[in-house]
């Protein structure tokens, strides 16, 4: 029997916990985006069709027999944009209650009333529009907390030097929504709009149920956690941060937005997002009414620009944790370059749109590549609330989201105007320049006011002077081991 209890392994054997937090996230944000963006995929078959072409009518033919509901395109229009009436009003809140209640509840919670939500969804279009519109909007809230909730993890659980590598997991978004399209249209093809909300939103509960099996605030609260990793992270986030930091009472709210680096996120942020939307959701647009080619038919060419932003994320992100870990780089200096990188190539890329996007090719082709260098805003930016204000990074992560939720409804009002009366190639050229204009300012803007330096606010109770000090590169594991030898032996 002891040669039974000695051989038994448990999976913390195989996997650490730290492994799990990043396999959960990557899989949240996955599914999390999944139940953004089914809605944008089944409407198209929930909206009755009222052309009379031989085309439309042969399609309208082939679809599942299943309620469809007569809404004119404003009410169209009105669905869809619903979710971020919502979105936009949780994402101060929620990234501010992840500092103060935990991450696991806020993440996990939105997750799953989302995903109860999304279930509901049929039942809420069979009953009245309203109904649905109501539905979205609060579908929108609890997802808007998700999103700056990880943020605080990240501070209790990644060493400083490996954050830029856990935060691009915040990308598997891009992932979920490459993987959702094709889904979504085989079972809308196969079964019939209801089952995209069904399937998402169970998967959505599952997650949920297992995020709350397996999740924990931070080490010490992880009931299977071994004392080894445990000890391993804390010293890590210790030694990187110059000591442990105590949980402030209160948030230094005109320190935080007196603060330029923390504007240098916020705008930076708002610029690239703006960009991000404006291409993801308004190329198939483009592509159709300007040059004659229908993307969304072409599967794999719609899921080219997620895929892209996905992989440039990972690799921006394993570069730059390696260049600061070797102490070849500063953090403000790695964040500086990769943001750099990030939004100054697509800036260029969209004044090549601008003179020669005539051809429908090349048009794919700048717009892929453009979301592909965007990625690496993981490397950059996006983990840069972790550097300077890892007590704050929560809250700082929800005034730049807000902000870009704003750009995101923005985009589409600007496309509108400027095409409003006709949609041609001349009257896009200026959608493509105020791109140009918005990458560019953003990278300029991090640029001057960019940091990597821990700020002194970050710890307003204490008045130890760290402000001006940067995260300090990890040590090697001989040199943990040696210093624990010390300790031990005093």
């Amino acid at each position: 029997m002891a040669l039974v209890r000695q051989t038994k392994k448990k999976w913390t054997d195989f996997l650490t916990c730290r492994q799990v937090l990043n396999i959960m996230v990557i899989l949240g944000f996955m599914f999390n985006y999944m139940l953004r963006v089914n809605l944008t995929i089944a409407i198209v078959d929930m909206v009755e069709s009222n052309t009379t072409n031989n085309t439309s009518t042969n399609s309208t033919k082939s679809r599942i027999d299943e309620t469809r509901f007569n809404w004119n395109p404003e009410q169209y229009n009105a669905v869809l944009g619903s979710f971020f009436w919502g979105y936009v009003l949780t994402e101060l809140p929620g990234g501010r209650m992840a500092e103060i209640v935990g991450a696991r509840k806020i993440f996990g919670g939105g997750m799953l009333m989302a995903s109860i939500l999304t279930i509901l969804t049929p039942a809420a279009a069979y009953l009245n529009y309203y109904v649905i519109l109501i539905l979205r909007a609060v579908l929108g809230f609890f997802l808007g907390a998700t999103w700056p909730a990880i943020q605080p993890m990240a501070a209790k659980w990644i060493p400083p030097m490996e954050r830029s590598k856990f935060i691009a997991n915040m990308m598997a978004s891009s992932l979920g929504a490459a993987i959702t399209m094709p889904v979504c249209g085989y079972l809308i093809s196969t079964v019939g709009w209801a089952s995209v909300f069904y399937v998402t939103g169970v998967i959505g509960i599952v997650w949920s149920i297992l995020w709350f099996c397996l999740i924990y605030d931070s080490p010490a609260e992880h009931p299977r956690i071994s004392e080894e990793e445990r000890e391993d992270i804390e010293a890590k986030i210790a030694d990187g941060e110059g000591g442990k930091n105590s949980k402030p009472s209160y948030v230094p709210w005109k320190r935080i937005f007196l603060s330029l680096p923390v504007w240098a996120i916020i705008i930076t942020h708002g610029c690239s997002v703006f960009g991000y939307f404006t291409v993801v959701n308004q190329l198939p647009t483009y592509m159709k009414n300007v040059l004659h080619f229908n993307i969304k038919k072409n599967g794999l060419l719609s899921s080219l620009p997620y895929l892209a932003k996905y992989i440039m994320a990972i690799i921006a992100s394993y570069f730059a944790d390696r260049l600061r870990k070797s102490g070849k780089l500063s953090t403000t200096a790695t964040r500086k370059v990769f943001t750099t990188f990030a939004i100054m190539i697509p800036g260029c890329l969209m004044a090549v749109q601008a003179i020669w996007g005539m051809d429908a090719t090349l048009s794919v082709a700048v717009f892929t590549i453009s979301l592909f260098f965007n990625g690496a805003v993981t490397a950059g930016y996006l983990a840069n609330a972790l550097d300077i204000a890892p007590n704050f990074s929560g809250t700082i992560f929800g005034l730049a989201n807000t902000l870009s939720s704003f750009g995101g409804w923005l985009s589409t009002k600007i496309v509108a105007v400027l095409t409003a009366e006709e949609s041609t190639f001349a009257t896009w050229k200026y959608v493509f320049w105020i791109l140009v204009f918005t990458y560019v300012f953003g990278a300029l803007f991090y640029l001057l006011f960019g940091s990597g330096k821990l700020q002194k606010w970050n710890n307003p109770d204490e008045a130890y002077g760290q402000d001006g000090k940067e995260l300090q590169p990890l040590k090697s594991k001989p040199e943990i081991e040696k210093e624990r030898e010390i300790n031990n032996i005093a």
